[in-house]
C-alpha cells in the first residue's frame, strides 16, 4: 500500500484523482462515479444505505479488493478469461478515439436499448480526426466490440444487438440483451441503476431471476449458480464464449450442460463470485467519461 500526496491539479489529473482521498487499485478508482471531475478538494463517498462519509467503508474497500482479486485470478488463474480479454479489460484505450466512441455506443445502448448507426458516432470520432467506422474496425479488432459482415455492431460488451438468452429491464423501463450472464450482471453497477436481469436454465427452460437494488442483487432461486465456459479456439468473446457463460438454477443442472457440451471447457462459479466477476469487467467503463 503506498499513501501519495498530491498537492495540485496537475499530478491529480496524471493520478486520476478526483477527490481527496483518492483510492486507486493497480491504477483503477474503483468508486469512480461519473462526470467527476480531477480535484484536490475533499471527497465524498456514498454507501448503499445512502449514507455519505468522507472515505469508502471498509466493507466498501474489502469488496473493491476483492474485485481486483477476482480480476487477477481470472486472467492468471482461470481456463475462462475471454469475458475481462485475458485480464486486459474492457475499457478502451483513449488514443484514436476508442474510448469515446465506446463510451458513446454504450450510452446509447442504454438509453435506447438498440444499437446506434455509424452515423450517430460520427461526432465523436471526428473529435478524434477520425472516421466512425474506422474506430469501430479498431474496437472490433481489439475485441471490445463486434461487428456482423456489413460492419454493423452486433455487440457492445456487455450489450447484445440481437437477442439473447438473458433479458436486462433497467430502472427507467428500457430494455436490453445482454450478451451472457456475467455481461447482465456487470450492467447495473456499470450503469449505476436499478436493474431486473431474466434469463432460463438452459436445461430445464426454468427462469432465473437477478433484482439489483441499490447496488444489492437479490438471486431466484437462492440455488442459481452462473457457469463460465469457453472453447478452446481463438477469437471473439462473442463467438467462443458468450454462449457458454450461462444463469442455471442449480450447480447440478450446470453440470449436466456442461457433460452435455464437450466442446466447452469451464467452471460453475457461486453467486458472489459471479458478481465480483460482472462488477470488475464492466463497472468501470463509464466511470471516466466524456459528456454525452
Amino acid at each position: 500500500m503506498e499513501l501519495v500526496e498530491v498537492a495540485d491539479e496537475e499530478r491529480a489529473a496524471r493520478l486520476g484523482m478526483t477527490g481527496s482521498p483518492t483510492v486507486l487499485i493497480d491504477g483503477v478508482d474503483p468508486f469512480a462515479v461519473p462526470d467527476a471531475r480531477v480535484s484536490v478538494s475533499c471527497r465524498l463517498y456514498r454507501g448503499l444505505d445512502g449514507t455519505v462519509d468522507g472515505a469508502p467503508s471498509v466493507d466498501e474497500l474489502r469488496s473493491a479488493l476483492q474485485a481486483a482479486e477476482s480480476r487477477d485470478c481470472e486472467a492468471e488463474c482461470s481456463p475462462v478469461d475471454t469475458v475481462g480479454r485475458g485480464g486486459r479489460g474492457r475499457l478502451a484505450p483513449v488514443d484514436g478515439g476508442l474510448r469515446a466512441v465506446q463510451q458513446a455506443v454504450l450510452r446509447h445502448f442504454a438509453a435506447t436499448g438498440s444499437t446506434p448507426d455509424p452515423a450517430d458516432l460520427e461526432p465523436r470520432a471526428a473529435a478524434h480526426g477520425r472516421a466512425a467506422t474506422d474506430v469501430l474496425a479498431d474496437l472490433a479488432a481489439e475485441d471490445f466490440l463486434a461487428l456482423d459482415d456489413h460492419g454493423r455492431i452486433r455487440a457492445a460488451y456487455p450489450f447484445s444487438a440481437v437477442p439473447t438468452a438473458h433479458r436486462v429491464r433497467l430502472a427507467d423501463g428500457i430494455e436490453v440483451w445482454a450478451m451472457c450472464a456475467i455481461d447482465a450482471l456487470g450492467m447495473p453497477d456499470m450503469l449505476r441503476t436499478d436493474a431486473v436481469i431474466t434469463s432460463a436454465d438452459p436445461v430445464t427452460g426454468e427462469t432465473v431471476t437477478v433484482t439489483s437494488t441499490g447496488g444489492r442483487l437479490t438471486w431466484r432461486p437462492s440455488s442459481a449458480v452462473v457457469y463460465l465456459g469457453q472453447r478452446s479456439c481463438t477469437g471473439p468473446a462473442a463467438d467462443i464464449a458468450c454462449g457458454a457463460l450461462n444463469f442455471f438454477t442449480s450447480r447440478r443442472t450446470a453440470q449436466e450442460w456442461a457433460d452435455q457440451h464437450p466442446d466447452f471447457t469451464g467452471q460453475t462459479i457461486p453467486q458472489d463470485r459471479a458478481e465480483v466477476l460482472g462488477r470488475s469487467v464492466f463497472g468501470s467503463l463509464l466511470a471516466d467519461s466524456e459528456p454525452a
